[in-house]
């Protein structure tokens, strides 16, 4: 009997497409794993306006998360751009819906890491990844980050760290990702995967 591929949601928000960009390298990553499946999810934009709301469809890209989607996933890669060195207010919404989650520790024992993009150099990556490790820790998640095993980290000058894959995307969000930038995302995304495996095997 063949056994089911271990699938590992990268969840992301993106505004200018940075954010996307690092979560397609994570996919990449988890994808290069014999075995693994990456599913790509994003979560709607938040409006400060109550009668403003997004269509239950996007109308490009990946669907939106659902709830199932936590509970299908064998592991998550997590992603949003900075927002005054927090994840952004659309991210921290979705995880703000997921209490009956929290109480069937639908995540606990899981895989996960995160990911981040920023308008400047010193624009809060390693706070928002920080913010984001932290609803992740309260549902039980085993989290992973980045080793120095990876010379990347001692050479990207575009904000390398040990907490998750980032970016440096301009504040246009144009700047293309740098090689070393690439590397540590592709490879955070394979990193999460064979973790995923190594926890199914025992």
């Amino acid at each position: 009997m063949t056994q089911q591929a271990i699938t590992l949601l990268v969840l992301y928000y993106s505004r200018h497409g940075a954010t996307r960009k690092l979560a397609d390298l994570i996919c990449q990553g988890i994808d290069s794993v014999p075995g693994c499946e990456a599913r790509l999810r994003t979560v709607p934009a938040v409006s400060a306006v109550s009668e403003a709301s997004e269509p239950a469809i996007p109308a490009q890209g990946p669907p939106y998360v659902e709830l199932a989607d936590l509970r299908e996933c064998d592991g998550l890669a997590l992603g949003s751009p900075t927002r005054f060195g927090n994840m952004a207010s659309a991210m921290k919404y979705f995880w703000d819906g997921t209490s009956a989650e929290w109480l069937a520790g639908t995540l606990a024992g899981k895989p996960a890491c995160v990911f981040t993009s920023t308008g400047s150099l010193h624009g809060g990556q390693e706070s928002t990844l920080l913010s984001m490790m932290l609803p992740l820790l309260h549902h039980g998640m085993l989290l992973l980050g980045l080793p120095y095993t990876h010379p990347e980290l001692m050479t990207t000058a575009s904000g390398g760290t040990p907490y998750g894959a980032s970016h440096w995307s301009g504040l246009n969000g144009d700047r293309p990702l740098a090689d070393d930038s690439r590397s540590l995302a592709i490879a955070l995304g394979r990193r999460l995967a064979q973790t995923a495996l190594k926890l199914r095997g025992a």
